[in-house]
């Protein structure tokens, strides 16, 4: 039984409950602060320093890092910044392509994976092997089958030099990722699947309702949320997306470079402030991402409208609204 004594907080929780959750969760917050928010503030202040070497201003060789404010912002979006605009192209690029190709994809290994049929966990071990595969294997993996004298030429009987430039790398890096990361969403959407009721499809067959009809209006409605997870996850790993293009088709290719490559590459010439101001910069583009995705899209993820234990917040809200002229009525 509740304490009467106990002063309640705003959300109807005793304040002593509140502070031992916050209690329970400090550890957690502590490690998140040590291995999110100190790389982030020390490539932050990294960003305002140069490479050592001649300094204008004195005339000598330093072998310290000078301050050079903003300088290195100021070149990335200069005159000098057409490599990093392709690579901000590259990256929104690959994101949206492989995202939208595996979301469909993944969709429709979770409807094979959720089907009842003979040899369902070998074709589930089958669809996820190859996510579970590390992506520099893959890398190298794809690299022999796009070779000049692989496999993809001798089946399509072609010569296509895949892991040169241009168009034809772009594509080898997109099948390659599609073929990696969409048993991820295909997973998410299968744990989706497995929490839909069998009784609302029989309903729906009763009423007279196709495969399509289903799928449309019960399906996709009440998997949308895990969709929306696996799509922001995945979203947010394409726009860090580095060692697939790295091995499969190497660095300093304009075609496949990414802000993640050109941040490695401006680290491996010791030029570290630049290297920093690239990373801060995708970490803003990639936070920005998020916060619209979330925004927009996801909303209902974290509503409790997409809780089948509680009961709808518009529902809570309109019976609120009923208790007062309830009140008024003289019986």
């Amino acid at each position: 039984m509740r304490n009467p004594l106990r002063r309640p907080t705003p959300h109807g929780a005793p304040a002593g409950d509140n502070r031992l959750g916050a209690v329970l969760v400090s550890p957690t917050v502590l490690v998140l602060v040590l291995v999110i928010g100190y790389p982030i503030i020390a490539a932050l202040a990294q960003s305002f320093y140069g490479a050592p070497g001649f300094d204008e201003k004195t005339g000598f060789v330093s072998e310290t890092e000078p301050f050079v404010g903003l300088r290195n912002f100021t070149d990335i979006f200069g005159p000098d910044g057409d490599r990093f605009w392709n690579a901000l192209e590259n990256t929104s690029f690959f994101a949206v392509t492989t995202v939208a190709l595996e979301t469909v994809l993944g969709v429709a290994m979770a409807l094979v994976m959720h089907r009842a049929l003979r040899g369902r966990g070998i074709v589930r071990a089958a669809i996820l092997i190859p996510w579970a595969i590390p992506t520099v294997v893959s890398g190298l993996l794809w690299r022999w089958i796009f070779d000049s004298q692989g496999v993809a030429n001798a089946v399509l009987g072609t010569h296509i030099l895949w892991s040169a430039d241009g168009f034809a790398a772009q594509a080898s890096v997109i099948i390659a990722d599609v073929w990696k990361t969409a048993p991820f969403i295909g997973l998410l959407v299968l744990a989706g699947l497995q929490m839909i009721p069998e009784e609302v499809y029989e309903a729906a067959r009763i009423d007279g309702a196709g495969a399509w009809r289903r799928f449309t209006a019960l399906t996709l409605p009440l998997v949308k949320p895990a969709l929306l997870v696996a799509v922001l996850f995945r979203l947010l790993d394409a726009l860090r997306m580095f060692d697939l293009p790295y091995v499969l088709v190497g660095p300093r290719k304009p075609s496949v470079e990414t802000l993640s490559m050109l941040a490695q590459q401006e680290a491996a010439n010791v030029r570290y402030g630049a290297a920093a101001a690239y990373a801060v910069i995708l970490f803003l583009y990639v936070f920005a991402v998020a916060f619209v995705f979330i925004g927009l899209l996801g909303a209902n993820v974290f509503d409790d409208e997409a809780r089948p234990d509680k009961e709808p917040r518009r529902v809570r809200r309109a019976r609120r609204a009923e208790v007062p002229s309830a009140a008024g009525v003289s019986v």
